[in-house]
């Protein structure tokens, strides 16, 4: 007589590792939230260049809740610029999603140019005028070295950005070791750290910023920031079929079904945390001044991984307007693929 062996049902739900009670850091918001809210939105809006739907993902995005939890001690100027780049660099994430590697390239050449050439590089492309405009904010009080740091990592960014590109392209699922590397940049983390040290009128040594621990903050920083946002951002992510995330890569790098790949990856969030912690405490005296500009950088980076983690369930941006629920029960529910 012939046992059939039965298929596994294929999942419905899955359950979030619990990282809001594994950070312990305290939450800062700015006062200056509702203002630079505003303000973006009439920046981002202007000319009425996006409607409807498009528009009302904007208000649903809540960035200015974002930026004064990750900028609480800036100067109002400063936050409104660190809102307007967040903003801006979440429009080039959704224009990235749909971009082959010509339109890629495309707007990589025109942010680029407008950056390093603010006062005499023209297009008529709006993603231009808007990196033209809020980086001519930008340099009348940032750093030489601040400004370099900033321009360095975008260009990173946008090389990595080309590289997801050709992998969408190719149907590639790259290995995770391959992944965290390009995924440090795509995050837009990088040039968004470097902002900690615009919005809090910073001037660090270069040799300073490229000490192996603090280098290895700004590493920690980043994965917990990008690898619990691909595991709040999967479920509307695999609705779309995007392959670009870390649940897709370890399941299929270690043929682990969805839920352990989601507490795969929750553990690995956990150690960062562990991991900035520990090197938070083994930081060395440089002198009073550069340890007082270090410790405020490094309460930056503390305030973007709370600050990013309670964000997210705050945006409409992962779970609609059910986020508040979703934080309690830690339950998500399966979006179906789209056709």
């Amino acid at each position: 007589m012939a046992f059939s062996t039965p298929t596994k049902a294929p999942a419905t739900k899955f359950i979030l590792p619990d990282l809001v009670s594994h950070c312990t850091f305290d939450i800062h918001v700015s006062r200056h939230r509702k203002q630079v809210t505003t303000e973006t939105k009439k920046w981002l809006f202007k000319g009425d260049n996006l409607q409807g739907k498009v528009r009302d993902k904007f208000h649903g995005l809540k960035a200015g809740t974002l930026t004064a939890m990750c900028y609480p001690d800036a100067g109002c100027p400063q936050l409104r610029v660190c809102n307007d780049f967040l903003t801006y660099l979440f429009h080039l994430d959704n224009l990235s999603d749909d971009m082959d590697i010509r339109g890629t390239k495309a707007t990589a050449d025109v942010v680029l140019n407008s950056l390093y050439h603010p006062h005499t590089f023209q297009s008529p492309a709006r993603v231009g005028k808007m990196t033209r405009d809020y980086y001519k904010r930008m340099v009348l009080t940032a750093s030489p070295g601040t400004q370099q740091r900033f321009i360095e990592t975008f260009d990173f960014f946008f090389q990595s950005v080309t590289q997801q590109a050709l992998d969408r392209d190719a149907g590639v699922i790259p290995d995770l070791e391959s992944y965290i590397a390009l995924r440090r940049d795509t995050s837009g983390c990088k040039p968004s750290f470097v902002l900690i040290e615009y919005a809090n009128n910073l001037d660090i040594p270069d040799e300073i910023m490229e000490h192996p621990l603090i280098a290895s903050l700004g590493e920690a920083a980043n994965d917990l920031v990008t690898w619990s946002n691909d595991i709040f951002s999967y479920n509307v992510e695999q609705s779309k079929g995007d392959t670009h995330n870390m649940i897709p890569v370890v399941m299929n790098e270690q043929g682990l079904d969805l839920q352990s790949a989601v507490d795969f990856v929750g553990e690995m969030c956990k150690q960062s945390i562990d991991r900035f912690i520990e090197d938070r405490s083994q930081l060395p005296s440089w002198g009073p001044k550069i340890d007082r500009d270090v410790a405020v950088y490094v309460d930056g980076l503390a305030n973007w991984i709370v600050g990013s983690l309670h964000w997210s369930f705050m945006t409409e941006r992962y779970f609609g307007k059910g986020g508040a629920a979703v934080k309690a029960s830690r339950v998500v529910d399966l979006l179906p693929r789209r056709i």
